[in-house]
């Protein structure tokens, strides 16, 4: 009898259906990395974006998904692995249609930065849930397999579905796949995924966040500007070596943490 009391519970039908649920928003997250490659040449003839701000448009939404992501993880045992998937749910929502109508190369930017930061809520939260979800390690391994087999194919079909997009409509067409799936992530959430919070989650460590992000965004515009430029100018320098402090005192800080970044 005691063995058979310690033997994990086996998840069901509504928890498959579940792992269907989360697959959708990590296969979007995946995809919207790639997904831009094809429309670059109708986005630049539409907006005019500097080959700087071209590049960013196309790694920031990485950067700041990076950087936010453990962060996320602990606000989601705070608050709620499955409330905080909602609120990141609605907020990539509404900035994929900001991105989607963005005016400027700028507006652009921010958009997706924006997207990466509600991103960042996904991501751990999908995994999170998972993992509470299905308690037979065999189970979990095969659902865990789902999800990251979800996110690689997102990736690999993002250049894909953008063509098959551009056939028919605008540029921004392309972030426009996130507001349905958001919104049916929206309606299935309550009903087929549990709430789970954890009593003992570590405090959230803004500092080194912002040490994070204040090091590699300097670095990388930086690094950007000197291939522009041609020529070594003092400003990407400046850049470089602002960033590159940053980032020494970021790894030091983390070294006198008891759970670093």
């Amino acid at each position: 009898m005691d063995k058979l009391s310690i033997v994990p519970s086996r998840a069901g039908r509504r928890e498959w259906i579940g792992l269907a649920v989360l697959a959708l928003p990590t296969l979007l997250l995946s995809l919207d990395m790639s997904v831009l490659y094809l429309a670059m040449p109708q986005l630049a003839e539409d907006l005019a974006p500097s080959s700087t701000q071209f590049l960013w448009i196309m790694d920031i939404y990485g950067f700041l998904i990076a950087g936010f992501l453990v962060t996320m993880g602990t606000l989601g045992d705070r608050i709620g692995r499955r409330k905080l998937l909602m609120i990141g749910a609605a907020a990539f929502g509404i900035a994929s249609m900001l991105a989607a109508y963005s005016s400027s190369a700028e507006m652009l930017i921010v958009n997706r930065a924006l997207l990466g930061i509600a991103g960042a809520t996904l991501m751990p939260s999908t995994l999170a849930l998972i993992s509470n979800m299905f308690k037979d390690p065999g189970q979990r391994g095969i659902a865990i397999s789902v999800w990251m087999s979800c996110f690689m194919v997102g990736v690999a079909i993002g250049p894909l579905i953008g063509g098959l997009l551009l056939e028919q409509f605008w540029w921004g067409s392309v972030f426009l796949l996130g507001v349905p799936i958001m919104l049916l992530l929206l309606i299935a959430a309550p009903l087929l995924l549990p709430e789970y919070r954890d009593s003992k989650a570590e405090k959230m460590d803004l500092a080194s966040v912002g040490l994070f992000l204040a090091a590699i965004l300097p670095i990388v515009y930086g690094l950007k500007e000197f291939a522009k430029a041609g020529a070594l100018e003092w400003q990407p320098v400046a850049l470089l070596l602002f960033g590159g402090l940053v980032a020494v005192w970021f790894v030091r800080r983390q070294q006198t943490l008891t759970s670093p970044l």
